[in-house]
């Protein structure tokens, strides 16, 4: 099992992929791990050798008490880069993850080639996201906790359609949860603020967001687009957060697309 030590936490990874491209760091949002992106390595691992992270808190990485920040999150992806030997990389991240990719970017920029920013913010603003609604958030149970996030993620149909496998995924989510992480996850989420420093973001990079996301609404996805320099806006008109799973082939396109450019 790979892991690496970073910060009084280990991080696990995990290697996929045979392409010949440049590598791929997936960094996958609040209470997630990397399984959401097995679906993936079937397409963008034809090209591309990816790296899938658990963030410090989920999954088979470690849960060490709060306060987590992004900042250090972003420490613990450059720690996985390490480990596994790349210089340098592709990085997609999606709503916590896309904004672990930005403190990443502004930290290490000369690791970082394009950047890949999904349904994320720059700054939570209160009453548009999750991270507003933390207190209520606490008082519910487990399995109530998962069923909220799912009508925030996905849209009502992509529930009914993909029931089984939704059940799976949370089934595994809740054996590796752990509350108190989940709150710190989700404090660092309410302390990220990149607006200031958008305008130091080198890599080339692309925005993605659906115009239906209940999560992170689409206005956070104007605000990276006109904050970084030369970044991409590309819409998915009724997208919902979970836009990268729902609309697979559509996201996968983009993805490609944009780091073949």
């Amino acid at each position: 099992m790979p892991v690496v030590s970073s910060a009084g936490a280990d991080i696990y990874y995990q290697e996929a992929g045979r392409g010949d491209g440049l590598p791929i760091l997936l960094l996958q949002g609040l209470a997630t791990d990397h399984v959401p992106w097995l679906r993936h390595v079937p397409v963008l691992g034809r090209e591309h050798r990816l790296i899938l992270v658990d963030n410090r808190g989920v999954g088979r990485s470690g849960k060490p008490p709060g306060p987590y920040s992004m900042k250090q999150m972003a420490a613990d992806a450059l720690a996985v880069l390490d480990a596994a030997d790349v210089a340098r990389a592709d990085v997609v991240g999606v709503s916590m993850g896309g904004m672990i990719a930005q403190e990443l970017a502004l930290a290490a920029p000369e690791r970082v080639h394009r950047l890949v920013l999904v349904c994320t913010a720059a700054r939570p603003r209160e009453g548009e996201d999750v991270g507003a609604a933390g207190p209520d958030l606490a008082q519910l149970p487990i399995a109530d906790l998962m069923k909220t996030l799912t009508g925030l993620c996905f849209s009502a149909e992509f529930v009914k359609r993909e029931r089984a496998y939704l059940k799976e995924l949370f089934a595994g989510v809740i054996t590796w949860f752990d509350l108190k992480a989940f709150f710190a996850q989700l404090a660092a989420i309410q302390a990220h603020d990149t607006v200031l420093r958008l305008h130091a973001i080198a890599a080339p990079t692309l925005v993605l967001t659906g115009d239906c996301d209940k999560m992170v609404p689409p206005s956070h996805s104007d605000v990276l687009a006109r904050g970084i320099p030369g970044a991409r806006l590309s819409v998915l008109a009724g997208g919902s957060h979970g836009f990268h799973m729902e609309a697979f082939d559509w996201f996968n396109r983009e993805v490609l697309d944009f780091l073949r450019a």
